[in-house]
């Protein structure tokens, strides 16, 4: 009943694939459904990468946000 909120906070600024996503992978497990977690990454890879991976593994990519120097994801554990 309680509204979702950012439970955890991932950067992984300056790691190349498949490092976000494998540390991605591995928070995710520590969490319970409804938790989010935000994603600071730099690599472009991640906007491929992360995408397939909440699809594959049935998580909710609630927002991608493209700044100048790095891409914010909001990831939802499902």
């Amino acid at each position: 009943m309680g509204q979702a909120q950012v439970n955890h906070s991932l950067d992984v600024s300056g790691h190349k694939c498949p490092i976000p996503v494998l540390r991605l992978r591995r928070i995710m497990q520590k969490m319970s459904s409804g938790q989010q977690v935000e994603v600071k990454a730099t690599d472009p890879m991640t906007l491929i990468d992360i995408p397939n991976f909440c699809r594959e593994a049935g998580h909710k990519l609630i927002s991608v946000i493209e700044k100048e120097d790095y891409i914010l994801y909001l990831v939802e554990h499902c």
